[in-house]
């Protein structure tokens, strides 16, 4: 290992939140004698970035609890030198050197370095909109960003967030109508905070749900659950500008004509890597703009690592590249550059995109591969169910339906995805078919998984237990399976009660109730292939076993019609 005059290994790491952090302490731990130089352009490092929602609705009340450690903690315990205020401005490369520039008093110095690890992270997308630079619109990324949006929604300190060349009334007046610009995680988020604080919320999406990497029938599980506590959807829409109102205020013009008045406008479109510095340095740069590394997250310079949101990495399922912004692989990426750096042989398997977001006291989350990807690279080899499972046992008082949907492959039953909504238990089923998938596993494993069960925590038949069943029940012919969304016209058994009816019925549908079903037989065609529903799922399949054995041709429609009102426009 090459390392600098003073023999010791020279590692600058550019950013000092997330990625960046976690390599350094990382590095300390591994190296003791290595000199760290960690720089930040801005005022703080390793802060709660994931936290900044919640300190503008007051869920979390004060500004110091976002910062996980401060510059003292790093210089103190793990003796590395911190330089915030300090921008990167340059990389050569050749000489293994690179530029850094004093914010505040403009000086720039040159550093060498032996090894170096760029985490800058990604940028908040600000489209250049008509309008876009008027005071009241801001987006979400830092600290500073959200203790000005708190104080321009109190009406207070005018100076500190632009509101000194505002020439409305919102300078003495607090916020009371808000809009926000994007359906993903800080949009969502931040819709939540501002109704929290009580303002009237409009979220904007351009796509045609909210939440993008679900598919659309999950998604609107979400929706529903959001406008039932108030905010209001424009969905399939996009912002064109903004402009200000006479009385001060904010105007929000959208594609379809739309004027939506605001007196404070969140951005939260999205964002893209930060590789202008790899760019310039002569970095390859993927076809999604993050950083290309390797599964040591070297760069295709040797002698450079990057790590976090700025860069791509391949997609666990697909192999395809990827560019995924979040915490978690993150700081696995920080710890493995600092591994690799100090002579470790660790790699990195790639993401998989596990996620969940809390809204209103609910939940969605996801891991793997979506339908909509699957559609995308044009797969046809996976079958998809749906399943509706409480909580925990139904007995137990509190028990809360969860809505899962589970992707796998028809050749061999490997896991390919999974999603799911509700109010109790998203996060843990997630994640144990999150780490199903990791390690490739099937749903003939999850049928054996043993997982802990009491009555207050699961059931017996937990519901990834659950899932494995239901869907090895397709793949061993016990239960063939056929979507809503398909086009074939069959004759279609509803085997409900009656009175279920009366709420909701598909028009066409043959009723037999299910205790009734074994006298009725004589009734259904043998000639044609029966579509058979309940609710959710479970009576159609007794029924399709009862039906299988007795010589019809039949399919269970998965999810019922739990899953046909999100797949069924009305």
């Amino acid at each position: 290992m090459e390392l600098s005059k003073n023999d010791h290994l020279k590692v600058i790491i550019v950013g000092g939140v997330g990625g960046g952090a976690s390599c350094a302490a990382r590095l300390r731990r591994l190296d003791e004698n290595a000199e760290i130089i960690m720089v930040e352009r801005g005022p703080y490092v390793s802060y709660a970035n994931c936290g900044l929602p919640y300190y503008v609705g007051g869920v979390i009340p004060r500004e110091s609890s976002l910062l996980v450690a401060d510059e003292s903690v790093f210089r103190d315990l793990f003796a590395i030198d911190v330089r915030t205020h300090t921008e990167a401005i340059s990389i050569s490369p050749e000489e293994k050197t690179m530029e850094l520039r004093n914010a505040a008093t403009g000086e720039v110095t040159t550093e060498s370095y032996d090894k170096l690890v760029l985490s800058p992270g990604a940028t908040p997308i600000r489209p250049p909109l008509p309008g876009i630079d008027l005071p009241g619109i801001f987006k979400v990324r830092t600290v500073p960003d959200v203790r000005d949006i708190r104080n321009w929604l109190e009406g207070h300190d005018p100076y500190s967030s632009g509101m000194h060349t505002y020439t409305g009334y919102q300078t003495v007046v607090p916020a009371r109508r808000a809009v926000v610009v994007g359906g993903g995680f800080i949009g969502l988020e931040m819709a939540e905070n501002l109704i929290h604080l009580g303002l009237d919320v409009t979220l904007i999406q351009r796509g045609e749900h909210v939440m993008a990497p679900m598919d659309p029938e999950m998604a609107l599980y979400v929706e529903r659950h959001m406008e039932k506590h108030g905010v209001r959807l424009v969905l399939d829409d996009n912002v064109t500008g903004f402009r200000q109102s006479e009385d001060g205020s904010l105007e929000v013009l959208t594609g379809s004509g739309m004027v939506i008045p605001a007196d404070v406008a969140v951005l939260g479109i999205g964002v893209r890597p930060e590789n202008w510095l790899a760019e310039e340095a002569g970095l390859e740069i993927g076809e999604r703009g993050g950083i290309r590394v390797d599964d040591q997250m070297r760069t295709s310079d040797p002698h450079i690592f990057a790590v976090g949101d700025a860069i791509e990495v391949k997609d666990y399922v697909t192999g395809q590249w990827a560019h995924i912004a979040m915490a978690g692989p993150a700081n696995r990426q920080g710890r493995i550059a600092a591994d690799v750096i100090t002579g470790r042989d660790a790699t990195f398997r790639g993401t998989q995109g596990t996620s969940i977001i809390g809204v209103f006291g609910g939940a969605a989350a996801f891991t793997g591969v979506s339908e909509k990807m699957l559609k995308r690279l044009a797969e046809e080899d996976y079958e998809k169910i749906y399943l509706y499972p409480n909580s925990h046992a139904g007995y137990y008082p509190g028990a809360k339906y969860l809505a899962m949907k589970i992707l796998f492959r028809r050749s061999d039953g490997r896991l390919l995805g999974a999603q799911a909504v509700g109010q109790d238990g998203v996060d843990k089923r997630i994640d144990a078919l999150a780490m199903a998938i990791q390690l490739g596993a099937t749903i003939y494993d999850l049928e054996e998984a043993e997982l802990c069960y009491a009555p207050q925590f699961g059931s017996a038949k937990s519901p990834v237990n659950f899932a494995g069943m239901v869907a090895a029940d397709v793949l061993r012919g016990d239960m063939p399976l056929c979507h809503w969304d398909s086009e074939e016209a069959e004759f279609l058994l509803d085997v409900r009660d009656p009175r279920e009816l009366a709420i909701e019925d598909v028009p066409g549908a043959v009723n037999i109730p299910l205790t009734q079903l074994r006298a009725r037989l004589d009734e259904l065609p043998r000639d044609r292939k029966i579509r058979v529903f309940c609710r959710s799922g479970q009576r159609a399949y007794y029924a399709t076993r009862v039906l299988l054995q007795n010589g019809f041709k039949v399919r269970n429609l998965a999810g019922g019609m739990m899953s046909r009102e999100n797949l069924v426009p009305e």
